[in-house]
């Protein structure tokens, strides 16, 4: 049985943040604001990268990269989510539903596989310094990123297969802003145990193994550093280190509550502040944690400035 056949439901209503017409319209701005500066901050970072030659290494191509993957992310919701706050249905049909849960997923578990390797990066610049730049070439960083990209995109496509089979013939309300796996299982008319079970488990496997990566590509640095006789040395690595971890704990921290199991209780309303954390916060100040913890950083975007401003006089 097929989608069209199985469901009677032809479009969902997303919820978001039910409130008075005033505080939508309050929140559209809020969230406009937020939407427009996480695009400028990850945008500065891509600018940095590719107009400073001092910054085209595989620390940089990574951070680059990753910020681009921010941009992606947001705008699996954000656009969306915007829209909402001023309109009255705040409807999504089924399938612009499936596509969004694809792709805000893919992107994901893209970065569960790109902060590992930002991590396993910064393990080989601190504890092999002289093989670094053989070990970890540019070519081989970007085919790395590239593999990290067609992996996560192949995740997901056989479970959302499985779920749109599923009939859904009402009701049609998601108490979220996003199509989330637990709200979208819940409405399905036929319990569906086996694909709940399946979500949780691919879920719970690429969190975990790649979180334990990062703890130990960590563990070995922080021994490493302790190593290092002068205390300049060691500031100089953990400084290396700092803004990844910070990251690392903010998107872990808010992925963990949420995802190693899709209908663990947790309330609408924690699933919501807990989804917008990691998916609309975490992008936001993440080119603020690397451009002001960067020297590097903030010296490109300090010589992009200053073009822009002999160009515009």
């Amino acid at each position: 049985m097929n989608m069209s056949e199985a469901s009677t439901v032809t479009e969902f209503i997303l919820l978001g943040f039910p409130c008075s017409r005033e505080v939508q319209v309050l929140l559209f701005i809020l969230f406009s604001l937020s939407y427009i500066l996480t695009l400028m901050g990850n945008g500065a970072i891509i600018c940095a990268v590719k107009v400073d030659h001092r910054l085209h290494t595989p620390m940089y191509y990574l951070l680059a990269n990753f910020s681009f993957l921010e941009i992606c992310y947001i705008n699996t919701t954000a656009p969306h989510m915007l829209g909402n706050f001023l309109s009255e249905t705040k409807t999504i049909s089924l399938t612009a539903c499936f596509l969004q849960f694809y792709f805000f997923f893919s992107c994901g578990i893209n970065e569960t596989f790109l902060l590992p390797l930002m991590a396993f990066d910064r393990y080989l610049a601190i504890c092999w310094p002289l093989h670094y730049p053989t070990i970890i070439s540019s070519c081989l960083c970007l085919n790395l990123v590239a593999l990290c990209w067609v992996t996560a995109f192949l995740c997901y496509p056989v479970p959302i297969y499985f779920i749109t089979q599923l009939p859904f013939c009402g009701p049609n309300t998601i108490d979220h802003f996003v199509c989330d796996p637990g709200p979208l299982l819940a409405l399905s008319c036929t319990p569906a145990p086996g694909i709940e079970l399946a979500c949780s488990l691919l879920s719970s496997l690429i969190i975990f193994i790649t979180f334990f990566f990062i703890l130990a590509s960590y563990t070995l640095v922080l021994r490493a550093v302790f190593r290092v006789p002068s205390a300049a040395g060691r500031r100089k690595a953990f400084s290396t280190c700092g803004s990844h971890l910070i990251v690392v704990s903010l998107f872990y921290g808010t992925i963990m509550v949420m995802y190693i199991s899709p209908n663990s209780g947790n309330p609408a309303g924690t699933q919501k502040i807990v989804t917008l954390i990691y998916s609309s916060v975490t992008p936001l100040v993440n080119p603020l944690i690397y451009s002001l913890r960067n020297k590097d950083v903030k010296a490109a975007l300090r010589k992009i400035l200053r073009h822009a401003k002999v160009s515009q006089s």
